[in-house]
């Protein structure tokens, strides 16, 4: 089988928790981010934040590689600097690079109860009120999430060849920029990332942990990101059993993990989706999608 992209779909349980807030009138005082149906969310910049420190911890400056902080890509150097590879950037009137991984923001499977702390008070000018400060956060949700990797992307740039007369494009160019090895080590970061998602927004002192409870992982045979609508509310048993039988048809292979359940041949535990799924990548019976035939080596 070849593998040509990765959907990971997962529920959190998330408790007093603001993973990530909005900014008030009152200057840099936070509140919750909350859509009108009273759900909850959590942008996907900050699910991609969260997964790229997960990503960094679990690659340790190994061969020399790194992640760049997002205000310093080194657009040159996608061989070392993981940020540049996998997030993507953009150099304005130079070069644009999608990134190869993408998120949807976690939205809450129910309406939330939101609750609001009281801070301090301020006096914003002299012989003004008093004007309360709050904090809010929201008292429990299961937040779902998915996280999408395309390897047609991956550790290759593609450099697009134009007519000199009419503008036409006419050939499309690849340089790779890593090796396979190299290549399946960044794929199992990506999958490795999705469980030790910990680095929320203002949540210093009260470790709020985006960690499955409940997980699906598609290694799929295509690009597709179908597989992102299992775990949210409005899907119904019928559907996620569709889901599942079109994975099948096109022989895409999928791990469904659950730790609210007993584990048996049926059922698995969140760990024991993301052993099983590493395994297929660690088999020499499966293969990464590689763009083109024989990408040319970056110099």
């Amino acid at each position: 089988m070849t593998i040509k992209s990765i959907t990971v779909t997962l529920v959190a349980p998330m408790s007093d928790h603001a993973a990530n807030r909005g900014e008030r009138l009152l200057g840099n005082l936070s509140s919750i981010k909350q859509r009108p149906d009273e759900r909850v969310y959590i942008a996907g910049q900050m699910q991609r934040h969260a997964l790229f420190s997960a990503i960094d911890r679990l690659n340790e400056n190994k061969g020399g590689t790194y992640l760049s902080n997002g205000d310093g890509i080194n657009f040159n150097n996608m061989k070392q600097d993981l940020r540049a590879d996998m997030g993507g950037f953009l150099r304005p009137g130079i070069e644009r690079r999608t990134s190869p991984i993408s998120a949807t923001p976690a939205v809450a499977k129910n309406p939330s109860q939101v609750g609001r702390d009281l801070l301090l008070r301020l006096n914003q000018r002299e012989g003004s009120d008093p004007v309360p400060a709050t904090n809010s956060y929201s008292q429990y949700d299961e937040m779902v999430m998915s996280f999408h990797l395309d390897l047609n992307a991956l550790g290759v740039r593609k450099q697009f060849v134009y007519n000199p007369n009419d503008e036409t494009h006419i050939k499309t160019h690849i340089q790779a920029h890593i090796d396979p090895s190299e290549q399946k080590r960044r794929v199992k970061l990506f999958l490795e990332g999705t469980r030790y998602l910990t680095d929320y927004a203002n949540q210093a002192r009260n470790a709020t942990s985006g960690e499955p409870q409940k997980v699906l992982i598609v290694l799929d045979t295509v690009m597709s990101r179908k597989a992102a609508r299992y775990y949210k509310d409005t899907t119904t048993d019928i559907e996620r059993e569709n889901i599942l039988a079109e994975l099948d048809a096109r022989k895409a292979l999928y791990f469904l993990g659950d730790d609210t359940k007993v584990t048996n041949s049926q059922n698995d535990t969140v760990d024991g989706a993301y052993r099983k799924a590493l395994a297929v990548l660690n088999s020499a019976e499966n293969q990464l999608y590689w763009p083109g035939n024989q990408p040319t080596p970056a110099s």
